[in-house]
């Protein structure tokens, strides 16, 4: 018997647009709302919830060529990122798991065929995008979930237990490798393991995670799982507008220029000013759109993801760019400030010598 039985889950993520306006889109392409949130197993009260639920849509199974069937299920979020997840159901050992994972997490074929079924979505719901992009930033992230695990007795594991038997195994499934990983790799994935009960386990890892639970125990998991990446996918692409912007105000002040250049400075500053602001305020949309409530456990979950993933370093990165642009847009209103100062100085000093001027020639 195949001790191992759960689904294999991969989700491409892209950043398509700085707003998707959720009811135009599904008179566009048929997405409906996302069902009720997915019940939780701990004792009320406690609710994590989106703030605007994403719509959702199914379209057919995906066969590869190699003959696998995944199930398909695409989210749009509000704040400009559609995700592509794909669902195989397995079942296999340790060692099998291990391999699949390894298969899957390296396989560029899937991405190839998100992309595929994302293109002709995106041109009906075209009206839909506010501001589209071009090129997408892109991300994918690979979770394992195992509903039944069972020992060499045949009875469930729990999860300390498949700690210590399997977390050879479950570092290398994690991390997508086909051969072992030292002991000091190994001991650095499973620090970021958590679990509620003895009977639920999970591993988060910067590309892919396990979880070890139920289908309904699982699924809020998952969806944290999925939202930390799209928080990922957009602090990334605030980075790449910030990084751009900041290298064009540092080649400006670099410019030996003329006292116009000064002059020029407001126009500038205003500019860079409601850059920063606007991404201010969509980070923030952006981390407000779940909610904790009174749920400690999946708050944790969630953090745990966010450092996995990367989505703290980027937002350290945004947020250490948006201060030096703020520093930046002081700097220019200050030159700007004194650029007008002089201009003024100067009026004053050529009314005077007119009004001197004037002043000699009458006593002439």
């Amino acid at each position: 018997m195949r001790p191992l039985r759960g689904s294999f889950w991969v989700f491409v993520l892209y950043d398509v647009a700085e707003e998707i306006e959720l009811g135009k889109l599904r008179d566009l392409v048929g997405a409906e709302p996302i069902p009720q949130q997915p019940g939780f197993k701990h004792p009320a009260p406690e609710y994590v919830r989106f703030e605007r639920p994403p719509a959702i849509e199914y379209p057919a199974p995906l066969t590869l060529e190699s003959g696998e069937k995944f199930e398909v299920r695409i989210k749009y979020f509000d704040y400009g990122v559609v995700s592509i997840e794909l669902q195989l159901e397995f079942e296999a050992d340790w060692d099998e798991l291990v391999r699949l994972s390894n298969r899957w997490i390296l396989a560029p074929e899937l991405e190839g065929r998100t992309a595929e079924l994302l293109r002709p979505r995106l041109e009906r719901a075209a009206s839909a995008l506010t501001q589209p992009y071009s090129p997408r930033l892109n991300e994918d992230y690979y979770i394992i979930h195992l509903r039944e695990a069972v020992d060499e007795f045949g009875a469930q594991m729990a999860a300390p237990a498949m700690l210590t038997a399997r977390g050879q195994e479950i570092s290398q499934i994690v991390r997508g490798e086909s051969t072992p990983l030292s002991d000091g790799e190994r001991n650095e994935v499973l620090q970021s393991s958590l679990s509620y009960y003895p009977s639920d386990l999970l591993v988060v890892g910067w590309v892919a995670a396990l979880v070890y639970d139920t289908a309904s125990g699982a699924a809020p998991t998952i969806q944290l799982l999925e939202y930390a990446n799209t928080q990922l996918l957009e602090f990334r692409h605030y980075d790449d507008v910030l990084t751009r912007v900041l290298e064009q105000v540092y080649k400006r002040l670099e410019r030996r220029g003329s006292f116009l250049r000064r002059w020029r400075m407001a126009r500038e500053a205003e500019r860079l000013n409601t850059l920063r602001l606007d991404v201010t305020e969509l980070t923030e949309r952006t981390d407000n759109a779940i909610k904790f409530l009174s749920d400690m456990f999946y708050a944790r979950v969630y953090r745990i993801a966010a450092a996995r993933v990367g989505v703290t370093d980027y937002r350290n990165l945004v947020e250490e760019k948006l201060r030096t642009a703020a520093d930046l847009y002081q700097f220019m209103t200050n030159e700007f400030h004194q650029a007008r100062a002089f201009v003024l100085e100067a009026m004053v000093v050529m009314i005077l010598v007119i009004e001197l001027m004037h002043l000699f020639r009458g006593g002439w």
